[in-house]
């Protein structure tokens, strides 16, 4: 008898964990595919899309997607997709190619949409091999009213796509831009107390007017908005006079960047070279840029560190 019952008991509980199991093996295969174009995006679209989507990023962490090349198994990821979200203000330079020759029927969002642009200075540092981005600088991002753009236009295309989620993409949203509230709040704080005349900065790359622009940091750059262009002799002469006649106190490296000219910059002028700072991607999770949260809050912290000692 006691066999009988223990066999009985393991059947039962064998078709209790199936039972449970089926709804969640429903759950993982009815989520909203959603594909965002590189990491930054992708952090933005898990936050709003939370457990009803499942969100894959073309270009990963420490991704350059100025320069990036899709794959084969880029088109299959926007094949099966419901949403794909872009940067827009021509970030992505091959995304329009991918997803025509993708065939992909997803809706197609750019996260930028409704931000101001700004314009790429005149005569800049020039930007071929087919990565202009017709006079607009596309790092929109960089500033936190700008994000919390990105995130309503990613709620929006999420709700769109998937009407029955509404409330979970509203109220996902509603906590992740309080979040970017207090990120704000912080980033403001610490430039305030950088003195005015040290607010001047080398970056690699020019990633940072959108920052400059919202927090007042000036960041002069020997490369334009694209890491596809590389910079002349003669801007980089003219940066290193600039740092040495304005004092100018640290230099930083992107990590979608290539270290070897700030180096030098930093050796010709005697300027510190600072911390690693992220501008394009995130790191990988577990680094000090694993988030957007976490990239702006690590670069602010650099760049305070550099310039208030």
């Amino acid at each position: 008898m006691t066999t009988r019952r223990h066999a009985l008991s393991l059947v039962l509980g064998c078709l209790a964990l199936a039972g449970t199991a089926l709804p969640v093996a429903a759950q993982a295969a009815d989520k909203l595919k959603v594909v965002a174009t590189f990491s930054i995006l992708g952090d933005l679209a898990r936050n709003v899309g939370g457990d009803r989507a499942e969100v894959t990023t073309l270009v990963g962490p420490n991704g350059d997607a100025h320069v990036y090349s899709p794959t084969p198994a880029d088109g299959r990821r926007l094949t099966e997709a419901k949403v794909v979200i872009t940067n827009g203000l021509k970030f992505e330079g091959w995304i329009d190619r991918l997803i025509k020759s993708s065939g992909t029927k997803a809706a197609v969002t750019e996260a930028a949409k409704g931000v101001k642009p700004l314009k790429e200075e005149a005569g800049g540092h020039g930007h071929g091999h087919g990565h202009s981005h017709a006079g607009v600088d596309p790092h929109a991002w960089q500033s936190i009213a700008n994000a919390k753009t990105y995130v309503t236009n990613i709620r929006d295309a999420l709700i769109a796509a998937d009407p029955e989620g509404k409330a979970v993409y509203e109220a996902n949203a509603a906590a992740y831009l309080k979040q970017l509230d207090g990120l704000e709040e912080e980033i403001k704080g610490l430039v305030s107390k950088i003195p005015a005349d040290r607010r001047r900065i080398i970056t690699s790359h020019d990633a940072f007017r959108y920052f400059e622009d919202a927090y007042g940091i000036e960041f002069i750059s020997p490369q334009g908005v694209s890491t596809d262009s590389e910079a002349s002799a003669k801007d980089v002469a003219k940066i290193i006079r600039q740092i040495k006649q304005e004092k100018i106190k640290a230099v930083f490296v992107e990590n979608v960047s290539d270290a070897r000219l700030m180096e030098r910059i930093a050796k010709e002028t005697g300027a510190a070279v600072g911390s690693q700072v992220y501008s394009d991607a995130l790191s990988e999770p577990s680094g000090p840029a694993g988030t957007y949260i976490d990239m702006m809050r690590h670069n602010i912290r650099a760049f305070s560190s550099a310039l208030s000692s």
